[in-house]
């Protein structure tokens, strides 16, 4: 699985989900739907503007975590 972790980005630099969405023009929705881990799909434009904006490598946003196996779905 692979986990999104804007919510410790957010954290570690004392920023709202409000003044992210205004500095990368990404909807707070979708802002939203980031933190909680909710979203689907990301585009590459919206994981380019987040590193941008927190200067940040895209390993610090995403993280892969292997699946349990007991869960596969195949």
């Amino acid at each position: 699985m692979i986990k999104i972790k804007l919510s410790d980005l957010l954290g570690k630099h004392k920023m709202t989900q409000k003044t992210l969405s205004n500095m990368t023009n990404i909807r707070p929705a979708t802002i939203s739907k980031m933190y909680y881990e909710e979203v689907k799909r990301i585009d590459i434009k919206q994981l380019n503007s987040i590193c941008k904006a927190f200067d940040c490598e895209i390993s610090e946003l995403l993280e892969y975590i292997p699946d349990d196996d007991n869960n596969k779905n195949v």
